[in-house]
């Protein structure tokens, strides 16, 4: 009597549909960011290649005309216009991720996947703000070794840039010193920039020797090289040698044009990111026409000339849109994309600075721009701050932490906790609290005191703070040594140059 039912009741359990699976289940929710949909970035790719066909580019170094010829570009002089299959090409030969290793080749220090942000700062400014002093000064070689070591010791700055022009040298050997300065003072990746080829091989000759060899270097790259065509639709001899160079070595370079809307460039946003596109895209076939597979970072910097002061400006929310359009064309082609952060046109460390670093990192993080110069950037990228990097290294990582979304499975829901707890109660002592508040961000320098401890420890304003601990890790923070052997080969390498002295 008892056995029917049973079976009955197993037939029905084995009959009844599986449970839908929770797509939440486990799952994190994060904020997002987008603008152009797969019919808008093939209008905009359409757009690009319209340029490169019709108008073309002006290619001035004879090699790089030469491969262009050989692979079906119609030359007329110096004027290549290449053909859409070109483009294609170029994209489909381009690698869709590459990595920056640590100074030594030994560390994968960043993956340029398309997914993963990196932050860093910019190049070659003019003026340092001394922390130390407080002027507003010529840049020294020290300036950039105090700065690099800064930079070494920031856990979310991952890699470097010169940061400033060391007045201190001679002209000629300027670039090549600040790279040895950088490979001498932190462990991280660096981005360099440098004047001609013969910089650029003297730069390689340096990594090369922390490595263990230009073979190595190719396999395991530590530099990239940040490099620009002439907008508007112009690649220079100068440029173009280093573009080809890299390509040929398998160093990893972005050849990243600079339009500025209404001056280089149309003054709509969409028209100038379509030419800093097509300069882009020319820039991708050529570097693949000479080694196809070599490591290239997608991107543009499209700026716009503020009409009323005639200056090309960093705080604009048109330069983040064209941001967005680049990391969305990026992740269109399946390149890895270059961008800006940290930056202001403000002269000084203040309310502005802070407002333009929040809005370009958050900008950057959702986007998902993924390599990010430019940090401690101030007068419109004519001055470095110190403090504003360190500044920005605390924005990145609430930032960081916002993006991060939150965690939505049932644990995180917290029904059970909430029903121990009850109408009434508090939730300070319960186990749940315990499991995840250190889950919390928790600031470095941004205050959350109460007014009376606040006014206890002497009213200390964040300027006081900043310039406080980066004068300190200026003092205190040293990466390891390179080995003698390697100073010896850098020694040489920038003995070589001073034949280059006026």
């Amino acid at each position: 009597m008892s056995v029917a039912p049973n079976r009955r009741a197993t037939h029905r359990r084995r009959a009844a549909p599986a449970p839908t699976p929770d797509p939440l289940a486990g799952a994190r929710l994060r904020p997002r960011l987008t603008m152009l949909d797969g019919q808008a970035c093939l209008r905009l790719h359409a757009a690009s290649c319209r340029i490169l066909d019709e108008t073309g580019v002006r290619v001035y170094s004879p090699d790089g005309l030469e491969l262009l010829r050989r692979a079906g570009a119609r030359i007329d002089g110096d004027l290549a216009r290449l053909s859409p299959e070109m483009v294609d090409w170029a994209l489909a030969a381009a690698p869709r991720r590459f990595d920056l290793y640590r100074r030594d080749g030994n560390e994968v220090a960043i993956r340029l996947d398309g997914e993963a942000t990196a932050f860093g700062p910019g190049s070659d400014t003019l003026r340092y703000l001394d922390p130390r002093s407080g002027e507003r000064r010529d840049f020294r070689l020290r300036d950039l070794a105090d700065c690099t070591r800064l930079c070494d010791a920031l856990p979310a700055i991952d890699f470097v840039m010169s940061m400033g022009i060391p007045r201190d040298v001679p002209p000629a050997r300027y670039f090549r010193h600040q790279y040895a300065t950088m490979l001498r003072h932190t462990t991280k990746p660096a981005v360099v920039v440098c004047d001609d080829l013969a910089d650029m091989e003297a730069i390689a000759a340096m990594a090369a020797a922390a490595v263990g060899g230009m073979d190595r270097l190719a396999e395991r790259p530590t530099l990239l090289l940040y490099s620009e065509p002439s907008t508007p639709l112009q690649h220079s001899r100068p440029a173009t040698d280093k573009l080809l160079f890299c390509a040929r070595m398998r160093i990893p370079v972005t050849h990243s044009p600079a339009p500025m809307m209404g001056g280089t460039a149309p003054v709509t946003p969409a028209g100038a990111v379509a030419l800093g596109n097509a300069e882009a895209l020319s820039s991708l076939v050529m570097h693949q026409l000479q080694q196809p597979g070599a490591p290239f970072l997608y991107g543009h910097g499209v700026h716009h000339l503020d009409m009323k002061e005639m200056i090309s400006v960093y705080g604009a929310p048109e330069f983040q849109l064209a941001r967005v359009m680049a990391a969305e064309m990026g992740r269109f082609y399946g390149l890895p994309v270059w961008g800006y952060s940290g930056h202001s046109d403000s002269k000084v460390l203040d309310g502005q600075a802070a407002a333009d670093a929040q809005f370009s990192v958050l900008i950057a993080l959702l986007a998902g721009t993924n390599l990010n110069h430019d940090v401690g950037y101030l007068e419109s990228g004519l001055a470095v701050s110190p403090e504003y990097i360190v500044l920005t290294d605390e924005i990145i990582r609430m930032t960081r932490a916002f993006v991060a979304g939150v965690q939505f499975d049932d644990d995180a829901l917290a029904v059970e906790a909430i029903a121990a707890v009850g109408p009434g109660g508090e939730f300070l002592s319960h186990d749940h609290t315990l499991r995840h508040w250190r889950e919390l961000w928790v600031p470095h320098f941004f205050d959350r005191q109460r007014l009376d401890k606040w006014r206890e420890a002497g009213s200390p304003i964040l300027n006081d703070r900043l310039r406080e601990y980066t004068i300190d890790l200026m003092n205190s923070h040293r990466p390891p040594p390179l080995p003698a052997a390697v100073e010896s080969e850098i020694a040489a390498i920038l003995r070589d140059a001073t034949s280059l002295e006026p």
